[in-house]
């Protein structure tokens, strides 16, 4: 069986001054070994890629967590933050490639980041700095603690009754690791909350009428469930959902090249 072709988006890192697309190795196992995907690695080359162009060789999109953050200015925000670590070209990659996935019913899962950017695509807010807004709790990793501690279990999530995930995880709340800085406010039109946090924070989405019962998958999550993914029956069971859904875009895809 042909592999199907997941897109994986990459950030720009700097690195001894020069510069590199780089995605993390958490997501594309995850790609690999959790969905069943075959990873490809999405260069942040902004208006450079046509995102119709691409959308159309992919049978999914992965949109990765990031220690960059979506600038303020699209979302109608101040100004950026030194200790925003923008990514200007990330943004100008992932926004209308997350829009042109959409438009084309291409599966779509993003993580962290990718949830940000997701409600930003579609013309909702976020809080630049969750942990500053009262009421919330603080949702960033202690810095001083190894990747274990960072990704391990922070604070449970209520799951939205009938919702996928609810189905996915067949349980009305689940455990997840929090590493965010930003967080969404206003919920893009379109987007249906699946997960909040004790505090009210939203922790995941669906794309409304894209998931269920026209077939679709556009999910998206606050925490990290690529972390090791095969440990996790909770992430285990989202990445093989989303594997299902980019192997039957996958047959589709091939079934309409071959006629």
């Amino acid at each position: 069986m042909t592999l199907p072709t997941i897109g994986v988006t990459c950030c720009v890192k700097q690195v001894e001054g020069h510069a590199f697309h780089a995605a993390g190795d958490k997501y594309v196992r995850a790609v690999s070994e959790a969905s069943g995907g075959l990873p490809l690695l999405i260069p942040a080359l902004g208006e450079a890629l046509d995102p119709a162009d691409l959308i159309g060789r992919l049978d999914g999109l992965l949109l990765t967590g990031s220690l960059s953050n979506v600038e303020p200015a699209h979302y109608g925000g101040g100004p950026t933050a030194a200790d925003d670590y923008p990514d200007p070209d990330r943004d100008r990659t992932t926004l209308p490639l997350i829009r042109a996935a959409l438009a084309a019913r291409l599966p779509l899962l993003a993580i962290c980041r990718g949830i940000q950017e997701l409600n930003v695509a579609l013309g909702g807010t976020l809080h630049a700095k969750v942990h500053e807004v009262p009421g919330r709790q603080d949702h960033r990793a202690p810095a001083d603690q190894p990747h274990a501690i960072q990704y391990g279990p922070s604070h449970r999530v209520r799951l939205a009754p009938g919702g996928a995930l609810a189905a996915l995880f067949d349980a009305p709340q689940t455990t997840v690791n929090s590493l965010h800085w930003q967080g969404i406010d206003r919920l893009a039109p379109g987007l249906a909350v699946e997960a909040e946090s004790p505090d009210g924070q939203v922790e995941a989405v669906r794309v409304a009428g894209l998931h269920g019962i026209d077939g679709g998958f556009a999910l998206a999550v606050q925490w990290h469930p690529e972390w090791r993914a095969l440990d996790n029956p909770d992430s285990r069971a989202l990445f093989a959902a989303f594997g299902d859904a980019c192997r039957d875009r996958a047959r589709h895809r091939t079934t309409r090249t071959a006629a």
